[in-house]
């Protein structure tokens, strides 16, 4: 891996990412859903400064590809094995076949709720990209982690699970999510200043592998995102996105959302052609 320093001049300028902000509907919605949702946003004006993303239940990713909206499509997981006797799970390669760009892979759903180890989540960020997708990889603390000081420790540990398995010519294809677990469908939120510090981490981390990759890669924030708070978040230097759940059920409360990402990348772009 090259090693290159985090402290060269212009590295940190965020005006080179275009934010990504992804919905998760989990385990929602139906056939009318979908169509509803598709119908809100055929008739709203989408952000074009912001990188949008929806991952639907795995049974409803054709009929959202099939809207053929300018939007990414992703599934909420992929099993790390292209084929086999692997009862009710899915490989990359079929979710791209029903028209899916992305995939998240790690959310803490499945790393605590389903015993997901850091090899298995690297498995599968590897298989997905090898099915040529692009992935949102998931990390995060839980509470009793951060009361006790390793957030970082554990944050770090996964990340480097996955790097490890990452060609650095594939860093680009990846996005990171930062889901404090103690914030996900509680209400509660990271304040702006404490998401920034681990995302700054995580942006070091990155840049210690290969600088000038890591600098376009999208360090997202998963944690009971709403509308509120995003305009917050998104004043934040390494916070370049949200991976959204529950608000990304409501198509006004996703765009309003994305709407915030967007305010920052096009002031951004707009500072940076001022001093051109």
């Amino acid at each position: 891996m090259t090693r290159e320093s985090a402290a060269a001049p212009g590295l940190r300028e965020p005006a080179s990412r275009n934010p990504i902000v992804a919905g998760n509907w989990k385990m929602n919605g139906d056939h009318a859903f979908v169509e509803r949702y598709v119908a809100s946003l055929r008739e709203a004006d989408l952000p074009s400064a912001v990188e949008l993303v929806l991952c639907p239940p795995t049974c409803y990713l054709s009929a959202l590809a099939r809207a053929d909206l300018a939007i990414g499509i992703g599934g909420q997981d992929v099993h790390w094995l292209d084929a086999g006797p692997c009862t009710g799970s899915v490989a990359a390669r079929m979710i791209r076949d029903c028209g899916a760009t992305w995939s998240i892979v790690g959310h803490s759903e499945r790393r605590i709720g389903l015993s997901e180890s850091d090899e298995m989540v690297a498995d599968k960020v590897d298989a997905a990209l090898r099915a040529g997708l692009r992935v949102i990889v998931c990390v995060g603390e839980t509470l009793a982690e951060r009361e006790a000081g390793s957030a970082e420790t554990v944050v770090l540990r996964q990340l480097d699970t996955v790097l490890a398995r990452v060609p650095e010519a594939a860093l680009a294809q990846i996005a990171v999510a930062y889901e404090p677990v103690w914030a996900i469908g509680t209400g509660r939120t990271a304040t702006p200043e404490v998401a920034q510090a681990m995302h700054a981490l995580v942006r070091a981390r990155l840049i210690e592998m290969n600088a000038e990759s890591a600098m376009s890669v999208c360090i997202l924030y998963g944690g009971s995102v709403t509308p509120e708070n995003a305009r917050l978040l998104a004043r934040e230097q390494d916070i370049d996105g949200a991976l959204v759940g529950g608000a990304s059920l409501d198509p006004g409360d996703f765009l309003r959302i994305a709407g915030a990402f967007a305010e920052r990348a096009t002031g951004a772009l707009q500072s940076r052609a001022a001093g051109a």
